[in-house]
């Protein structure tokens, strides 16, 4: 792999939490290094405000954020990516289209924190939940020594980060 900005798309259902977190969460940490969308393949054509709240609680942008299809990313004009993480099980599920760049995929599968009932702590405390834990499974692929791992070892690395606590 090349030094170049690694293009991440993290898809979900309803693109309107985890996949957004970790748009958020990605290119904020990946300083320069990644570059984060995120997708759903049936979009809520909204953002959950939890979601957003999260991130501005941690000081991270929240401008440009939206809802959207995987099918703005799987046509001409689309990044070609490098990665894709899928972070719903329903997702990981699904037929995906074809992406350009042909990228690695790996499922990190996070329970839903927009299905959470009940008042707003308890949903603000399932939304903590999972920034917290897409923030330690970010750190991870931030870490990795990309241009030194080969595919194999890169496909096997991706896997056990979507199976960290």
């Amino acid at each position: 792999m090349t030094d170049r900005p690694r293009n991440v798309l993290f898809l979900c259902t309803g693109n309107s939490a985890r996949s957004i977190l970790g748009e958020a969460l990605l290119n904020a940490m990946g300083r320069g290094r990644f570059r984060a969308w995120s997708a759903g393949s049936h979009p809520g054509g909204r953002v959950n405000p939890f979601a957003l709240e999260m991130l501005a609680a941690h000081g991270m942008p929240t401008e440009g954020l939206r809802s959207k299809s995987w099918d703005e990313f799987a046509g001409p004009g689309a990044p070609p990516f490098d990665f894709i993480f899928t972070v719903c099980d329903s997702a990981a599920a699904e037929s995906c289209p074809v992406w350009p760049g042909h990228p690695m995929t790996a499922h990190w599968g996070i329970p839903d924190p927009a299905a959470v009932e009940g008042d707003d702590e308890g949903k603000r405390e399932a939304f903590r939940e999972t920034f917290g834990l897409l923030k330690r499974r970010i750190s991870l692929l931030t870490a990795l020594p990309l241009a030194g791992l080969d595919e194999q070892s890169l496909l096997r690395k991706l896997s056990e980060i979507g199976k960290a606590p």
